[in-house]
């Protein structure tokens, strides 16, 4: 089951989108290339490759994929007005079943933001040792959720959803969302990029009650069909309970962090 189906309008307006910050790492990994090839796994709206054009050489290439057609169409509509002369290609498939699209090619980065939990992350990794340049890179890359911030607005917010749709975090209609079992460096290390460097950048989000709403409609876990006929009164009680924290000395404030994960072969260049 496809978990964000219908939900790419308000995935593309509301999620944030990349720290400067990791703009410009990811941007050095790929100096000294003079035509780079982008690979972004699970790329929902497209927001990393779209962060990325300024800074990519006009020969780059991106390729992008996602198993969901809705997101891959807001991407397409994102990303081709600002190519200015690069060339996208956009993949229907699963980011384990990506192959190479002709038999020179090799991805000098590949990308996976917010979305390496939910794939099969060995077959993810074993397809990119595949595709990969030997020098290439790896960024596994995320920040929290809403569901699991600690501040006191954030735990109001999800009390009451769970009081809607229960203690478990939904990941479906009538499933629970599982917790990876082990940590992403584990899998690296066991995988061919098992070079692996970490990068953990501050972030600070300051949202308002309309774009919190927008981004609970693009999650998993609070998106409106999980509701049903009830998902209207459930805004109006949670536009309510937001104002009221908004009108507090701490507002709506996110501190958090965003982690980004840079994996290399042993020996890989730098």
């Amino acid at each position: 089951m496809n978990l964000f189906h219908a939900t790419a309008d308000a995935y593309g307006r509301y999620r944030p989108g990349l720290p400067d910050e990791v703009v410009l790492l990811l941007a050095g990994t790929l100096r000294g290339i003079r035509r780079p090839a982008l690979l972004d796994l699970g790329t929902g709206t497209g927001q990393v490759p779209t962060a990325l054009l300024p800074v990519l050489p006009k020969r780059a290439r991106l390729d992008l994929v996602d198993a969901d057609r809705d997101m891959l169409d807001q991407a397409d509509r994102a990303l081709r007005p600002l190519l200015a002369g690069r060339t996208a290609d956009f993949h229907l498939v699963l980011a384990e079943e990506f192959t190479a699209p002709d038999k020179e090619y090799r991805a000098d980065l590949v990308t996976c933001a917010r979305a390496f939990h939910w794939m099969d992350r060995p077959a993810v990794l074993a397809m990119a040792d595949r595709v990969t340049a030997p020098g290439a890179t790896l960024a596994i890359m995320g920040d929290g959720s809403l569901w699991t911030h600690p501040a006191p607005w954030t735990v109001a917010l999800r009390e009451l959803i769970q009081s809607y749709l229960g203690t478990e975090r939904r990941a479906a209609t009538t499933g629970a969302y599982a917790e990876p079992p082990r940590r992403y460096e584990d899998d690296l290390a066991e995988s061919p990029f098992s070079d692996v460097e970490e990068h953990h950048f501050p972030l600070r989000c300051v949202w308002t009650p309309d774009t919190v709403l927008g981004y609970l409609r693009s999650t998993s876990f609070a998106r409106p069909d999980l509701f049903g006929d009830r998902h209207p009164r459930f805004e109006t009680e949670a536009r309510s309970l937001l104002e009221q924290h908004a009108a507090t000395e701490d507002g709506l404030v996110e501190d958090g962090v965003f982690d980004v994960l840079l994996a290399r072969r042993p020996g890989g260049a730098r």
